[in-house]
């Protein structure tokens, strides 16, 4: 955790990737996030992968921090205690952050009767309110045309519209409480995860694209899109990546692999400027024929020493497992990691913030709660509930402790 937020409290009432990944982002900066978790849990709660016990690895990895309040929302009583806690007094209060339909109790002119300088930011899927998931906006952004290296559409594993999506929702609900905190206002602010999509492609022009220039991103493999990149087996079996934008980054790879010259009679053969990203892009076939055999010849060990050495912009493809035993920079000596228990989960490498500020040093981040385990005091705390009134809410199932 970085102490930078700790006069903030969000409740947050959601499922899935973005949403929670949002109130995360504001729990590693210090803010006070709060679930409020359905009894046994939400709709994620079981989501894979689990762990030898049954339990969601996936769910604690995007809860770390959190404080879980576990109450029956379908209930009345239990409805009347959620509205409470959204809207309990107090400077930096009265925040809510949900992925779920905000209609009925949940309605933003409903809770705001109760506090009027209510911030309510709220995640759809499509921008009229109707419902949508990663991977049915990936399926509309063009992305999986343009990727693989043919023209068949390659969904990607990474759930990169919920990540956006959530740090957006962290973004603007800071946006929000400062607009706040000038003004004494309130507001419902509204995110939908299509128009996370669709401004993310506009941004990075490749829409623009198509209406300037007539046409679309074709798929063009491990290339590098309008500059030279691609990929390269190594003698042992690994695969790396070498990169080449800039000038220098250019001449680099030429004089740590030996090949300048070769390559250098690319540009006169294919009447390519090979001093411009166009050129290299042009003659990236060329390019990289004369460059396997270097690469093919050599084990990933030789590949990092001399290219370490001459300077080169490249990266060794991981997967999963090779990146927690093999990375330095997945360890403890990266100082945004700390090992940490996790109840019910176990013991594990776990990030804090990616940001460091210079004024603040980091902490080390909290655990996923368990789920209900802050409910009596968050009900005591905020509520001023005393600990007959929450045993009679617990018998009558209203919450669980």
């Amino acid at each position: 955790m970085t102490p930078l937020l700790t006069d903030l409290c969000v409740i947050e009432v959601s499922a899935f990737i973005a949403a929670p990944l949002g109130g995360m982002t504001l729990a590693q900066l210090g803010a006070e996030v709060i679930r409020i978790d359905p009894i046994g849990g939400n709709i994620d709660y079981r989501r894979w992968p689990l762990n030898a016990a049954g339990e969601s690895i996936y769910w604690a990895s995007l809860n770390k921090g959190k404080r879980s309040v576990a109450i029956d929302l379908r209930h009345a009583e239990g409805q009347e205690l959620a509205r409470a806690l959204i809207a309990a007094p107090g400077e930096g209060r009265g925040m809510l952050v949900t992925n779920l339909p905000a209609k009925g109790w949940m309605d933003y002119d409903v809770l705001r009767q109760s506090r009027q300088d209510l911030i309510m930011l709220q995640l759809t899927g499509n921008p009229d309110g109707s419902s949508a998931v990663d991977y049915t906006v990936n399926c509309a952004s063009g992305l999986p045309f343009a990727t693989g290296a043919t023209a068949d559409p390659v969904n990607h594993v990474l759930p990169v519209w919920d990540i956006a999506a959530g740090l957006y929702i962290a973004t603007g609900l800071l946006a929000a409480e400062r607009h706040r905190s000038r003004t004494g206002a309130g507001q419902k602010v509204v995110l939908s995860l299509a128009d996370v999509m669709l401004a993310t492609v506009a941004n990075l022009g490749f829409t623009a694209e198509v209406e300037i220039n007539g046409a679309g991103r074709q798929p063009i493999g491990n290339d590098l899109y309008g500059a030279y990149g691609h990929d390269f087996a190594t003698r042992d079996g690994r695969r790396i990546m070498v990169v080449a934008i800039t000038d220098r980054q250019w001449a680099a790879l030429g004089k740590a692999t030996g090949l300048s010259e070769r390559l250098a009679m690319i540009g006169p053969m294919m009447a390519v400027d090979l001093s411009t990203e166009g050129g290299r892009f042009a003659a990236r076939h060329a390019i990289s024929a004369v460059l396997e055999p270097w690469f093919a010849g050599r084990t990933l060990a030789e590949i990092r020493e001399t290219l370490d050495a001459g300077g080169v912009l490249w990266g060794a493809y991981q997967d999963f497992v090779q990146l927690v035993g093999e990375d330095p920079r997945f360890s403890t000596a990266n100082p945004m990691f700390s090992q940490v228990d996790h109840p019910g989960i176990g013991r594990f490498l776990t990030p804090g913030s990616p940001l460091a500020f210079g004024a603040v040093p980091r902490q080390e981040p909290g655990p996923a709660p368990r789920l209900g385990s802050a409910t009596e005091a968050v009900l005591h705390d905020r509520l001023g509930l005393c600990a007959h009134e929450i045993a009679r809410l617990a018998e009558k199932g209203v919450v669980s402790l």
